[in-house]
């Protein structure tokens, strides 16, 4: 990683070219993506009622918090216009949306000073994506809902794209996660216990990047960057949005940024859905992802 592409012109093909190198794009925020984070914006603050939400936690117990939250999420992720809306940001970004496949959007609170860092507002410790079963070929997107501070922003650590980590991906199974891990998120308020590929050394995690959108200024990022929560400590709530997608043929021919570090089994290539009728991968393609004959758990998280 070397490069941050600012409000680029590049066709999808080369961005993917780039981004499985390492590289970032940034894009300042435009109609689509507005209208998004808008719609979230008013579920939000819908379910917060008469509370400011990114001050809301200083008016309550952590427990009527994720009661608010908890909901919330889900209700944002699978509803019809966060469908709609997202196919229409990613063809205004110039995704060929009969080759691009995309997954729900997520819905994050990250909360300031450790009201609350697990389950539902869980603080991501460094990772990448590609631990928890993503694709070599995943594009994750990310944007802010409400302004951020550098205080509450996400890091990035460039050292660690082409240093393999000791980490514990080789004991995570996507199947297993959908089975437990993704359901009891909101049972987890003060620890958090589930199993998750974590770093299992020591890591130097600066210097780091950290770029600092506005409301709908959008980062796009390869699934196998390292990556990682800033603790909040802005004295806000962050907001935000973020999916992922792949395109079809890059999953077929295997084309994608290079595995350096991730052991784990199962695959998350059964939640995409391709962008112009929403039909998921066929399932031909994602069982050469499987890694084993007979799959165990859920292969497709249903809440």
């Amino acid at each position: 990683m070397n490069t941050i592409y600012v409000d680029s012109r590049l066709g999808d093909d080369k961005r993917r070219e780039l981004l499985y190198q390492g590289q970032l794009f940034t894009y300042s925020a435009r109609p689509s993506s507005l209208a998004f984070i808008e719609f979230a914006w008013q579920m939000i603050r819908e379910a917060f009622g008469s509370l400011d939400p990114v001050t809301a936690q200083y008016a309550m117990p952590v427990e009527e918090f994720v009661a608010i939250f908890g909901p919330l999420k889900p209700k944002f992720i699978h509803h019809p216009e966060s469908k709609r809306l997202i196919k229409a940001m990613l063809e205004d970004f110039g995704c060929d949306m009969e080759t691009t496949y995309l997954d729900v959007p997520r819905l994050r609170a990250v909360t300031s000073d450790a009201y609350l860092t697990s389950g539902v507002g869980y603080a991501h410790h460094p990772h990448r994506d590609t631990w928890y079963s993503a694709p070599m070929c995943q594009i994750n997107w990310w944007m802010p809902i409400v302004p951020i501070a550098s205080e509450s922003s996400m890091a990035f650590h460039p050292r660690y794209w082409s240093e393999p980590v000791k980490n514990g991906s080789h004991e995570f199974n996507y199947y297993e996660w959908n089975s437990v891990g993704r359901a009891d998120a909101s049972k987890h308020i003060k620890s958090d216990t589930r199993k998750q590929p974590k770093p299992e050394q020591p890591m130097e995690l600066d210097p780091q990047i950290r770029v600092i959108n506005e409301p709908g200024g959008l980062v796009a990022f390869s699934a196998a960057n390292m990556h990682s929560t800033v603790p909040n400590t802005s004295g806000k709530t962050r907001f935000s949005i973020d999916f992922r997608t792949v395109n079809i043929e890059d999953v077929k021919n295997k084309i994608g940024a290079p595995n350096i570090d991730s052991y784990c089994t199962g695959t998350s290539l059964r939640d995409f859905m391709k962008g112009i009728d929403l039909s998921r991968v066929p399932e031909e393609i994602a069982t050469e992802y499987d890694k084993t004959d007979k799959p165990e758990g859920v292969l497709v998280y249903q809440p």
